[in-house]
């Protein structure tokens, strides 16, 4: 029988600057960073969390090519997308494309995309209500 996965519990980011990839998903995301274990940071948000890696401190294990910047997921929102824009424009991160129609994992999503400091792409979305 096969495995039956029931939610995603965290992932990693392997970052150049654990300090300065904080800041960033703290200032333009709301996430709330905690330290965990011995000295690990980690981004929280919604019963989820991001683990972070510094490129050449990584945890064991861990994946076989860690890199900054190679990474690329979506983030759903309850918030506006128009307030997103408005707040990520103001912090001063350039959208890089969208609004935009997409496809999410439990339907249809209007999503716009930026990079955090490593050059990650975020996809941020509202679910489309039929």
């Amino acid at each position: 029988m096969p495995v039956s996965v029931s939610h995603l519990d965290h992932f990693v980011l392997t970052v150049a600057s654990i300090s300065k990839t904080q800041k960033f998903y703290e200032r333009v995301l709301g996430m709330t960073p905690i330290t965990f274990g011995e000295g690990r940071v980690a981004l929280c948000f919604a019963g989820q969390k991001i683990n972070l890696h510094e490129t050449g401190n990584e945890f064991e294990p861990k994946a076989t090519k860690p890199m900054p910047g190679s990474a690329d997921f979506c983030l759903i929102t309850h918030t506006p997308l128009e307030d997103c824009i408005d707040h990520i424009t103001q912090c001063g991160v350039k959208i890089i494309n969208g609004p935009i129609q997409r496809t999410g994992a439990r339907g249809p999503i209007q999503s716009i995309y930026i990079r955090d400091p490593d050059a990650n792409l975020i996809e941020i979305s509202n679910y489309i209500e039929a």
